[in-house]
């Protein structure tokens, strides 16, 4: 499972779409991850900044990585190929 993200709540959906393919509910999430339920909550939700520290424990529970990259530049035609 490769994805680009390149904002906070990118980061949170692609956490929660991973979560909920493991049928997991936030608490079981958290749980793993050593967490509240609430800071998955807004880890997911995007709208308060998480420490990287956090977000480390998330992708660890879910057995994902953090990876960097050079960003990309799009182009015209690069949209459709996503749809």
């Amino acid at each position: 499972m490769k994805e680009l993200a390149r904002t906070p709540r990118q980061i949170g959906s692609i956490i929660q779409r991973a979560r909920k393919k493991r049928c997991w509910s936030q608490s079981q999430l958290a749980e793993r991850a050593g967490l509240r339920q609430a800071t998955i909550s807004q880890v997911e939700s995007g709208e308060k900044l998480a420490k990287l520290d956090t977000i480390l424990a998330v992708l660890a529970a879910l057995d994902l990585e953090f990876s960097i990259d050079k960003r990309t530049k799009g182009h015209g035609q690069d949209i459709e190929e996503l749809f």
